[in-house]
Formats: structure tokens, sequence, C-alpha cells
């Protein structure tokens, strides 16, 4: 571990020192031109950040600076997080969305002042990743950022522009494969066609994007980090590459078009009723609206055929969506131990969820979010599914654990249609290492989406499960193993204890009633809870159901039902969400 620490370290260090050699020779070797056409906008930013942003607040990667008159380079990085934010320009989408004479100010005066202050090279901006972000949104928002300006104004700004992407065909390879370098051949494929001067760069560009694609999605249209909202981010970057080199006459490679058809159904399959993406393995809901824009872009019908997709079930009924993490954790830092964790929702109102990514609100909520019992399953108590590993030691003594070192190895579903509605069945061995108990989940959605029934089973399955089972049970004075069943709500669900504490009553906003019972083997209660949400300022609070037994023997199993005991009032049109706002 302490070598491995110290591997990655060594690693980023001559990361960023090539990164600041490249911008070096970069900006001392080329200029920009212009613009061979007009670009179009392809990013749509948020009315009422451009807002704060032109009142001087500066709220990025979950942090608030009020800022006042000061531009992003004035204020100190509360985080590094924080910093990338502002480095990547996606806040210049905002301040179009304003479009007055306030915002273009504001985004060519911040816009010039980084060219002043980093555009010789320096700074924390000078990544393959970020400089793709930057010079999307550069490009993107020319006119916004071209307004009125002298000549000599846009001078400096066509002349970064070469700069930028001069230093991206240099580094893009640098980016890890992925994301980054999606992001990082699209912003140079973006500008290698938007630059006069720069067409050359492209083709490269493109070819190297197609060739990542077929290492960066698999044959099932997903990706290796199973998180939904990063798979949209990726196909997005993609349908907007394969736009550019359509519009300027050029082919898309057979690969990248391949890759966006094994995309868009999983994506489908990955989303709510309400167009909301399951959050899961760090990722959130996804800005309203991209999805469905992305897949319009993309021209791809169809869905996912039956089975799991990236490792997620869909089942559908009537109004309502159930999505279920049906597949082991995937590698990497922000993976969680959801497995067979569910969401729920009801026509446009999220009804049960995963308490989600803490990743913006510090390392304390990262990990407590990753947690079992921050989702919506079944977990022993005082431990989880997945456990990180021991920390290693390093120059500054222990370093914490950040990837999980135990994970169920076998996790098994089936799904399928019948008279009931939909069946879900799966199983996994997470919890086997240390207690012997195997978890399995049973789902019935009927058809019209107004019930869904569950039955939650922890068990030793062989005499080697039941042999460690009896040894904690001696060791324990035959205590029994605790645990839970959670079902974390949003917030804006109103629940309280119905039927002298039998069942639980939540309304929503849409004036659905749905109610939660069980069949009386374990004990149910309402607790507090988290709802995590990237772009707030600190964690919703919330409510959550919890069903806790002991297993007592080699088994127990508990049975639950969540119904709909009214529907939304027929004069109320459910439009819009409450949970858009971040302010």
């Amino acid at each position: 571990m302490p070598d491995a620490t110290a591997a990655e370290g060594l690693g980023s260090r001559l990361t960023r020192l090539m990164d600041r050699f490249h911008a070096w020779v970069a900006v001392r070797r080329h200029h920009g031109e212009g613009f061979t056409t007009t670009p179009e906008p392809r990013t749509v930013g948020a009315y009422a950040r451009g807002r704060q942003l032109i009142a001087g607040n500066f709220q990025f990667a979950g942090h608030l600076v009020e800022g006042g008159s000061l531009t992003p380079w004035d204020v100190a990085a509360p985080s590094a997080a924080f910093e990338r934010a502002a480095q990547g320009f996606a806040w210049l989408d905002d301040l179009a969305a304003v479009a007055d004479g306030a915002a273009r100010a504001r985004a060519q005066a911040w816009t010039a002042d980084w060219i002043a202050r980093f555009g010789a090279g320096r700074g924390p901006g000078w990544t393959p990743e970020l400089t793709g972000r930057r010079l999307i949104r550069w490009i993107n928002n020319a006119n916004l950022l071209l307004a009125g300006q002298e000549r000599e104004a846009s001078d400096r700004y066509f002349r970064s522009l070469g700069q930028q992407t001069r230093f991206l065909s240099r580094r893009w390879a640098a980016a890890p494969s992925g994301l980054p370098r999606i992001e990082a051949l699209t912003g140079l494929i973006h500008a290698g066609l938007a630059l006069k001067g720069m067409e050359r760069l492209a083709g490269p560009a493109a070819r190297a994007l197609a060739k990542d694609c077929a290492v960066a999605i698999d044959v099932s249209g997903g990706i290796a980090s199973r998180n939904p909202e990063e798979a949209l981010e990726t196909f997005v970057l993609l349908t907007w590459a394969a736009e550019v080199l359509t519009g300027a006459g050029r082919s898309v490679d057979p690969r990248h078009v391949a890759a966006i058809e094994r995309m868009a159904p999983t994506l489908r399959a990955l989303r709510h009723a309400d167009g909301g993406l399951g959050r899961f393995h760090g990722g959130g809901r996804g800005v309203e609206g991209r999805l469905d824009q992305a897949l319009a872009a993309a021209g791809v019908r169809g869905t996912a055929g039956g089975g799991a997709s990236m490792g997620y079930v869909r089942m559908a009924g009537g109004r309502t969506t159930v999505l279920i993490d049906a597949a082991p954790p995937p590698p990497g830092d922000n993976a969680h131990a959801s497995t067979l964790a569910l969401e729920l929702t009801s026509g446009r109102r999220p009804v049960v969820v995963n308490c989600g990514s803490g990743l913006a609100f510090g390392p304390d909520w990262h990990r407590a979010g990753r947690a079992t019992p921050s989702h919506s399953t079944l977990g022993i108590t005082g431990f989880s599914s997945s456990r990180l590993a021991n920390p290693g030691m390093g120059r500054r003594g222990a370093q914490p654990a950040r990837r999980f070192e135990d994970a169920p190895t076998e996790v098994r579903m089936e799904l399928a249609t019948e008279e009931a509605g939909l069946r879900f069945l799966g199983g996994h061995d997470g919890y086997v290492p240390t207690h012997g108990m195997t978890h399995a989940r049973e789902l019935v959605l009927d058809s019209h989406g107004r019930r869904l029934s569950g039955e939650d089973t922890l068990g030793a399955l062989s005499p080697a499960d039941a042999k460690r089972f009896d040894v904690l049970m001696a060791r324990t004075e035959r205590a029994g193993i605790a645990f839970d069943i959670r079902f974390h709500l949003h917030p804006d669900v109103d629940a309280a204890l119905d039927m002298g504490g039998a069942a639980v009553s939540l309304a929503l906003k849409s004036g659905e009633i749905w109610v939660f019972r069980h069949d009386g083997v374990g004990t149910l209660r309402l607790e507090p809870s988290v709802y995590l949400e990237r772009g707030r300022l600190k964690p919703r609070p919330t409510r959550q159901i919890v069903l806790s037994a002991r297993v007592m023997d080699y088994a127990c199993q508990l049975g639950w039902t969540l119904a709909k005991a009214q529907d939304t009032p027929a004069g109320i049109r459910d439009l819009d969400r409450d949970d858009t706002t971040h302010f």
C-alpha cells in the first residue's frame, strides 16, 4: 500500500509537470485567427445560477463564496473541486441563460481576466479535460464573449483559443480513459473544426475518440464506473462531437456511431418516470432535460432488452418506475455499497431514493454516502455489504481508504413478466465473509404501478455459512444478527406513522398517498435521513422508513408492501418538481 500511494503521488506530480511544460510550449507557438463559421450553442445553463453569478455569488462544487465585485480568480477557492469548476467555465452557460448586459459584462471581464492571469500557461486549469471543457464553453458562448468587443480583446480571445487547442492536441492522451479523455477529445474536435488553421487537428482527434469509445463503452452500452450521471455526460459529449463532425461535412467513425447506438437504450433504462436518473455510485439525477435533448440529437430508437442495463434493473408499471442495483460495485473511489438497493418514482415525484453522493460535502459525508445504510436496501447493523480497505501508511501517516477491498463476488438476478406484473429476484454474498449470510430480495411491481411487494431474506445457504453463523451466535451469547431494511424518502415526501405504528403513510406534493406496510416479523419506525444533492450548500433533511429484525436461526424473512392508496387529483397538473432550485 505505501509503495502504491507513493507511486500515485509521483505520477500525479509528473503529469502536472508535463501539463505545465506543454502549456508553456503551446502559448509560444500558435496564434488563433478566427472562426471558420459562426458557432452554434450546444449547452444550456440555468437562469437562477446566472443571476447568482451576476450578484457575485460563486457556488461551485458544494461551496458558496460571496465575492461581491471580485472575479472568480480573486476569491480564495475553498476546495480543489471549486477551483476546477471555476477553471472549466461551465458557468458561462448560466450567464448565457440570463443574456442581459450585466451577464455579458461579467462573462467578458472574467474571461479576459483569465487570459491575463493564466493564458501564458500558468494555473490549475491547464489539464486536458479542463481545457476541453473550457474550449467547448468559450466556443459555444462566442456571441456572448465577443459582442461589442474591441479588436484587441477579440484578438486576445482567439489567440488564447488557438493556444489552448494546441496544448490539447499535445496532451489529450494524458487524460484518463473514459469521461475525462472523451471531454478532452470532444473539445479538441470542437475547436479544430471551429477555428481557422486548426482543421488538421480534428481528424486525428476524431479517430482517437472513436478508438476510445471501443474501450470506454462496453458492448452493452455501459461504462466502468456504473455511474448513471457520468454515463449521461459521456453520451452528451459523444453526440456533440458527432454533430460537430457532421456539421462540418465530415463522416463520423462507425465505432463512434456504434457507441452512441449502444448507450442510448441503456440510458433510457437508467431513468425514472420523471426523466431523472437513478442516484447510484456517485451520480445524481442529472440536469433536467439534458438526456431527452441528447437522445433526440442522437436519433436512436429502441430500448434496452430484458435484464440488467449497466448492472441495473428497471421495473415499470403505469406511472411508477423502480430501479435496482443488481451488480457488484464497480472499481474506483466513488463506488457505493448499494447492492440490491432500489429507488421508486411515481409520475413526476421521487418517493424512495438513495441518499446520494456526499463528495461535495467533504470526506466524512463522502464516506457516509457510500455506506450501505445510506441506501434503500438491507444492511447488517454496523456493516456494509462492501467494505473499504484498511488505511495505508504514507509519508504523512495513515491515508484514508478509498476503494472497496471486500465486496460481493456473486450477485444473481432474474426478471420475469408474470400475471401479477414484473417480478425481480436477486441475491448477493456480501455478508458471507463476515456473517455467513446471503441477502436475497424479491420484488413484484403490479402492471398498473400501484403496488410494490417486497420480501427480503437474510440467511445461511451452505454448511460452511451455517458454521460461521453458529460461531457468531456462540460468541454473542445467542444475541442473533441485527439487521435493518431502509427506505430513504425524498425530502418532498411527507411521512407519518399510521395504524398504531403498523404502517407509514406517504403524502406526495402531487396529492398521491402511498402506504407502507409489513408482515409484522420486524419492528417499524421512522428515522431522520439526508438527501445529498450536488449544487446545494448542505445536505437536505428528510426521513427514512426502517424495518428491523434479528436472525436467530439460519434465516429470517421480512415481507412488506408499498401501495398507492390515493391517486393524484385530476385537477392538479403535476408538471414541476420542487428540487430544482439550488440556492
